[in-house]
């Protein structure tokens, strides 16, 4: 006996502590297949996407495993960006076409296909970027960055109206969410091979596919909470001010922050109730909405303790 652990040890402790993939989608399955089938190749419970993928449709899908699933609200929040082919109807001069395309670069108005998975509601959309990349007669090579939720053959068809000869949209990819792009992304074949290697003891492999939760939540505010206010976060107290040691960067009112103790483990997340530059004295929340994600046992009641120790010499005097 060496006394090592076996090798998928590690590869379970990564996924107990939070962990995600980023799979390279193919075209035909639904993203929800896909995620079940990554689900079994990496032998977990629990798995999910963010981030609808149609079956047609290629490229990167985010799909967390057990606790990561609770970053989900986080990972909806990142742009997705897109290339795809949009085919014309009819003839368009270059210049018109370029114009039109820089109208549609701000906050848009759509509302969902007949065939879609939300409620058929009109909502606001924010295109970041829509450029031509390349064109050959009336197909356009298109590069699309947006807010989550955007629908791009949506877009493709008001583009169309603008152009007043209409238009579809032909084919389209998912080149990144966020910051996971397509040299993150990896085919399901590239999971099964590491499963290989994990149970003929190599989990390399594996540990190289499964990204730590710390990779979503870096890419926003972060609140660094004093220990007493740690501890009453955990157990369903809410946060004020007082309670922040520091802030890794500043927020506004609405926006989604994290909080995490002074040894950088993840506590909860939530939504900002008020912007950082508020006064520090201010009564009430700072943080609403959260999620926590520490284990309780980790973070004893302080408060507790505290009234417990004034309490004790009122006996004594009695």
């Amino acid at each position: 006996m060496t006394g090592e652990a076996p090798a998928t040890e590690p590869i379970a402790e990564r996924i107990a502590a939070g962990a995600f993939v980023v799979v390279d989608k193919p075209r035909g399955p639904s993203s929800h297949q896909v995620t079940a089938w990554a689900r079994d190749l990496l032998g977990v419970p629990v798995a999910g996407h963010a981030g609808t993928l149609d079956p047609n449709v290629s490229g990167v899908l985010w799909v967390g495993l057990g606790p990561s699933l609770r970053l989900v609200p986080l990972v909806l929040q990142f742009p997705k960006t897109y290339v795809g082919v949009v085919v014309l109807h009819g003839e368009v001069p270059a210049a018109e076409l370029d114009r039109v395309i820089g109208e549609f670069v701000g906050p848009l108005y759509q509302t969902p296909p007949v065939r879609s998975a939300v409620k058929r509601e009109r909502r606001v959309r924010t295109v970041h970027r829509l450029e031509l990349l390349e064109r050959d007669g009336r197909r356009a090579l298109i590069v699309l960055e947006a807010d989550s939720g955007t629908y791009v053959r949506t877009l493709a068809v008001d583009l169309g109206d603008a152009l007043g000869v209409g238009a579809h949209l032909e084919e389209l990819r998912r080149t990144a969410t966020g910051p996971f792009g397509e040299r993150q992304a990896v085919p399901l074949s590239a999971l099964a091979d590491a499963r290989s290697a994990a149970a003929a003891g190599d989990p390399a492999p594996m540990l190289a596919l499964l990204h730590p939760v710390e990779e979503v939540w870096r890419e926003f505010p972060t609140l660094v909470l004093k220990d007493a206010a740690a501890s009453a976060v955990v157990h369903g107290a809410g946060l004020a001010a007082g309670g922040v040691a520091s802030v890794s960067r500043p927020f506004r009112r609405g926006e989604h922050v994290v909080l995490i103790g002074h040894d950088r483990r993840l506590i909860a997340t939530g939504v900002a109730l008020r912007s950082a530059d508020e006064p520090k004295g201010t009564p009430g929340w700072i943080v609403g909405s959260t999620k926590v994600f520490a284990d309780p046992a980790r973070y004893p009641p302080l408060w507790k303790r505290a009234r417990t120790a004034t309490a004790e010499p009122a006996r004594r005097q009695a």
